[in-house]
């Protein structure tokens, strides 16, 4: 085969290979249907903003709120959160009898055991 043959039938190749990617249907493809149900989004929402407060009040409260967001995000589910609630009765009831360090440290062993930074 001469060169000028192969240049010609490795063009007809090209040729015959992009037509094959070109459509034919002249109809675009159709929407895809929306999901009846609320799906959690995800992403937190851009209002959202942590509480203030000092001290072992302030920690558990903004604690919660990341909680509450990890729930409405889908980060967590509704059991994991509950049982996340349930553990911070403890800490909780610390810091209103005044007891910081006590709060601090429940905060701190619930935060590890569902492994939340400290």
């Amino acid at each position: 085969m001469t060169v000028a043959t192969l240049r010609a039938a490795f063009a007809g190749l090209a040729v015959l290979g992009l037509a094959a990617c070109q459509s034919t249907s002249s109809e675009p493809p159709a929407p895809q249907p929306v999901a009846a149900a609320q799906q959690p989004s995800y992403v937190t929402r851009p209002d959202f903003r942590l509480p203030e407060g000092a001290g072992c009040t302030g920690e558990l409260a903004r604690f919660r709120a990341v909680m509450d967001n990890d729930l409405a995000t889908g980060h967590v589910n509704r059991e994991v959160h509950g049982r996340v609630m349930a553990d911070l009765r403890g800490p909780e009831a610390a810091c209103a009898a005044g007891r910081a360090g006590e709060a601090s440290a429940g905060l701190r062993a619930v935060k590890q055991r569902y492994g939340y930074p400290s």
